[in-house]
């Protein structure tokens, strides 16, 4: 297949990318580069793939109307996998304007796209965030979902509300996935354990908020790609047993599925710096603060219907990922044991 690949050079659509290359499909990775974290960061994974025979980068901005459309004119891919977005639940209360530009109109682009060119499928990145102030564990995509407690979690959700608008008008299959904490090598900077790892390393102290008391589906980057790719392979179709008396958050009549990517096996933040500190052989001095707005205590992904419609459930555990992130961050920035 030809796919697009937006945020090709983002922690989750460069393994993506690799991924689909490696199968042998024909990838054209879209990225912005922008500043939020270390452009050498996204330099560096862009270098692992950029001379793949299959493989073609565009520098593009999603909210660039015209160049979205031309891209999609002049390309005909065959299906989409849609992950860039601004990220960040702090920093959307910071600077909320770029989560409208990017993941409010910039996926608009995308669906348009997918709109004017027969798009086989869209697979589109959404979030566990979307569960906002959910308490009953696990998030099942069964529940409602319409008290987002960040802009960037109203973001997402308004991803999925306007997928299901265009399944639904112009019949284009499209599969939202929430992802939950992912983590692994090549990682953002600005997720929890780049940082705890760094700060342990520079022998400086780790913020550890709501005093340690979360638990989270820390999922390994192996296990998104694998569901990524499967559930690309799987087109989205109508639910027949829909019923709009009683209407399912997690089904539809139109061509849309919601599937929650998670470990499963939530795991409290405590436990998860152990891990870290036994890979680096070095303990963390932890400096305890309160929870952060827009945060959740707890996150655990209920993956009943991943399992049941895709034969597929993620296992990598944290002390085989973690391991592998603290191998890999030691090389990427030679650093001695």
């Amino acid at each position: 297949m030809k796919v697009l690949v937006t945020g090709v050079a983002g922690f989750i659509g460069f393994f993506v990318g690799q991924r689909l290359l490696e199968r042998g499909d024909e990838v054209v990775g879209l990225d912005n580069l922008n500043e939020y974290y270390d452009v050498k960061l996204k330099y560096a994974r862009l270098a692992l793939i950029e001379s793949h025979p299959s493989f073609r980068f565009l520098k593009l901005d999603l909210e660039d109307n015209d160049g979205i459309a031309g891209l999609f004119e002049q390309e005909r891919f065959d299906r989409v996998v849609h992950v860039a977005a601004q990220a960040g639940v702090r920093y959307s209360m910071e600077n909320p304007r770029a989560y409208i530009d990017s993941n409010i109109v910039g996926t608009l682009n995308v669906l348009e796209g997918c709109r004017h060119h027969g798009i086989e499928h869209l697979v589109y990145a959404s979030s566990s965030s979307v569960y906002g102030a959910n308490t009953d564990m696990p998030f099942s995509i069964h529940q409602n979902v319409d008290h987002p407690l960040s802009l960037y979690a109203a973001s997402k959700k308004s991803n999925e509300l306007m997928a299901h608008t265009y399944s639904n008008l112009y019949g284009i299959p499209t599969t939202g996935l929430r992802f939950f904490t992912v983590y692994g090598p090549y990682g953002r900077p600005d997720m929890a354990l780049f940082k705890f790892t760094k700060n342990i390393i520079e022998g400086k102290p780790i913020d550890v908020y709501n005093y340690g008391n979360h638990r989270r589906d820390f999922t390994y980057i192996d296990d998104i790609v694998e569901g990524v790719v499967r559930i690309l392979d799987r087109v989205a179709e109508p639910d027949p047993g829909w019923d709009s008396d009683a209407p399912d958050p997690g089904a539809s009549m139109a061509p849309y599925r919601i599937y929650n990517i998670g470990n499963s096996q939530p795991v409290e933040l405590m436990r998860y710096i152990e891990v870290l500190e036994k890979c680096l052989g070095r303990k963390a001095e932890r400096r305890l603060l309160p929870m952060q707005p827009g945060d959740v205590p707890d996150t655990y992904a209920d993956v009943t219907d991943l399992s049941d419609d895709i034969g597929y459930c993620p296992s990598t555990s944290v002390e085989e990922g973690v391991a592998r992130f603290v191998e890999w961050y030691r090389e990427f920035y030679a650093i001695d044991s």
